[in-house]
């Protein structure tokens, strides 16, 4: 099973860990050992380095984050992330929905 692994200076004085494994079938998988990661939440390391970034990978390795990219293509993980840009905008859209409401309520009762 293709694998690349990334060391990513974070807040911690040791760098993180981050793992990316091409499982085949369109199945990717990807584990940091920051607090997030090793409890299966949102980590900043894998999604920086699922958006192309490589800014903090001190292994020298940042050339395999093209890798990572083309194991992305079609997979699993770039589907959920298709998913969760589509949500972040329709929240981002709610909430300027809200602002604009607070904003006509702050008026109505001016008035």
């Amino acid at each position: 099973m293709p694998e690349v692994i990334f060391h990513v200076q974070g807040s911690a004085a040791e760098p993180y860990v981050v793992t990316f494994r091409d499982r085949g079938g369109g199945n990717l998988s990807a584990y940091c050992t920051c607090p997030a990661g090793q409890n299966g939440q949102y980590c900043k390391h894998r999604f920086a380095i699922l958006a192309g970034e490589t800014k903090g990978i001190v292994s020298g390795n940042e050339e395999d984050v093209a890798k990572v990219l083309s194991w992305l293509a079609e997979s699993d993980v770039e589907a959920a992330l298709q998913d969760l840009e589509r949500e972040q905008a329709a929240f981002d859209e709610a909430k300027k929905r809200v602002s604009r409401a607070k904003k006509a309520l702050a008026k109505a009762m001016r008035d």
